[in-house]
């Protein structure tokens, strides 16, 4: 039994060399617990970039899963889909995990978002970190926007009609972008073939790439700190090493995320419409998914022109200037001025009233 055990000891201790010389894992256990999280009452939000992280793995995960039975054919994606919920082995719970998770990694995204906004965490040094969050939720819409059409049912179809006509009324380039991504003049077979390849290929290694710059900011500029946490005397603040203490109670929060995303999976699969027909009316009622609710009640509300300008453009415009004032935010608001911090905070305040409000207007309307 004795030379068992020094044999496994030995055995292990070697492993663990082999590792330790190519990985160098006491560096990286050396950054993990250098690392601190503060420890205050708006604590909570610090795990929403863990959720956000983990619901990506699970969509990439799901993802390769159905790129397997998937084909991506105007002839055959709306049957391919049906074969992956009626026939293939757990296929409708991997099909439900996929869309379910990207809802709720969208909704992850949105509240990290204004979390982040009203704690301020965009002031320097954090700069270029905020714009590479603002980066990731527009790639995470787009992976959205262009994997709503993959099913090829009635409701995908037509929402993405609305979605790349409403894009071709934007200013300049608005109609050469909707004319590429369409592949020609009308939703077709290139229109299909374009979404998929960008919504396997190209989004991946950008959303990838940038998570990874993401992660690298936030481990250099640390956790930001609230003004009300950084004004404490420094014997009353307390922190987490971020490993192992933070990182177990992450993977706790994970857990309970998961069981989320299972049981909406579970007790609400996702649905599938009838197959497009592109000469057939549109459905009543259509609307996109509830992440583009906002802005297309928004333009449903604006007059057809408004003054010189079509209400399509102007509302797009609005639109373009909101994104712009959260661009812009942490040049605004650097720290210094006391009215420049209230007016982004009601600035912030007001578009997620604002987004909540139509969210809701347009799902009941």
């Amino acid at each position: 039994m004795v030379s068992q055990s020094k044999r496994t000891n030995s055995i292990i201790g070697q492993v663990s060399a082999f590792l330790e010389s190519r990985l160098s894992l006491s560096e990286l256990k050396y950054l993990g617990e250098k690392k601190k999280v503060p420890q205050h009452k708006h604590s909570v939000w610090y795990y929403l970039g863990g959720i956000v992280g983990m619901f990506l793995f699970v969509q990439v995960a799901t993802g390769i899963l159905l790129m397997v039975y998937y084909v991506p054919d105007i002839h055959s994606a709306h049957a391919s889909i049906l074969n992956i919920n009626s026939h293939i082995n757990f296929g409708w719970f991997v099909r439900s995990l996929h869309s379910w998770g990207a809802n709720l990694m969208i909704f992850a995204l949105f509240v990290h978002l204004f979390s982040t906004y009203l704690m301020k965490a965009y002031r320097a040094p954090r700069e270029i970190t905020w714009w590479t969050g603002l980066l990731l939720i527009g790639l995470c819409m787009a992976f959205g926007f262009t994997g709503y059409l993959l099913p090829w049912d009635d409701v995908s179809f037509f929402a993405t009609k609305i979605g790349l006509d409403i894009a071709g009324k934007g200013p300049i380039l608005g109609p050469v972008v909707a004319y590429m991504l369409r592949g020609g003049d009308y939703i077709s077979q290139a229109t299909i073939s374009r979404f998929f390849a960008i919504h396997v290929a190209l989004l991946p290694v950008l959303v990838m790439g940038l998570v990874g710059v993401h992660v690298f900011l936030v481990q250099v500029h640390g956790i930001s700190e609230p003004k009300t946490f950084k004004e404490l005397p420094e014997a009353e603040k307390t922190y987490d090493k971020f490993f192992p203490d933070f990182f177990l109670k992450d993977i706790l929060v994970w857990i309970l995320a998961l069981n989320v995303l299972f049981g909406l999976t579970t007790f609400f699969p996702w649905g599938l419409g009838p197959e497009a027909d592109p000469f057939a009316a549109a459905p009543v009622g259509i609307r996109p998914e509830w992440y583009f609710l906002a802005p297309f009640q928004l333009l449903k509300l604006i007059p057809s022109t408004v003054g010189p300008i079509e209400g399509e453009l102007f509302g797009l415009i609005i639109i373009a200037l909101v994104a712009l004032g959260f661009v812009l935010v942490p040049l605004f608001d650097t720290g210094i001025s006391k009215t420049r911090s209230r007016l982004a905070t009601g600035f912030g305040v007001f578009i997620l009233v604002a987004l909540v409000v139509f969210s809701i207007w347009g799902a009941l309307s």
